[in-house]
């Protein structure tokens, strides 16, 4: 029974900060996602290698398909680059990301674009 009214008042707790700050915050969540701005974005830009697009900046992010190496595609968000997962690729590593694609929008690792 202690356990009960500990998890209520907890959850009573959450609620009222929620209520103060306006927001909720969980244990383990990223930050929210940058916009994707696609009316602004940098074309014919080209792949150095095949890559994943995927749904998040992480590589553990489900694919959405690929870039082909040297095709043409566009960057989002006027070629803006955002921290997400850390990976090696390309030959480089980082956890910097673009939002862009050939053929479908998604997560692409920066290491792998050449504009």
């Amino acid at each position: 029974m202690k356990f009960k009214s500990l998890g209520t008042a907890a959850t009573s707790i959450a609620l009222f900060a929620t209520a103060l700050t306006g927001t909720v915050a969980a244990a383990g969540t990223a930050a929210a996602a940058p916009p994707k701005d696609c009316s602004k974005a940098i074309v014919n830009v080209k792949a150095k290698e095949t890559v994943k697009v995927r749904t998040s900046p992480k590589t553990s992010a489900t694919a959405l398909g690929i870039w082909g190496k040297g095709k043409r595609g566009g960057i989002c968000n006027d070629g803006k680059a955002y921290k997400g997962g850390s990976y090696t690729a390309c030959g480089k590593k980082s956890n910097l990301w673009y939002y862009g694609g050939d053929k479908v929008n998604g997560w692409v690792p920066k290491t792998c674009i050449n504009w």
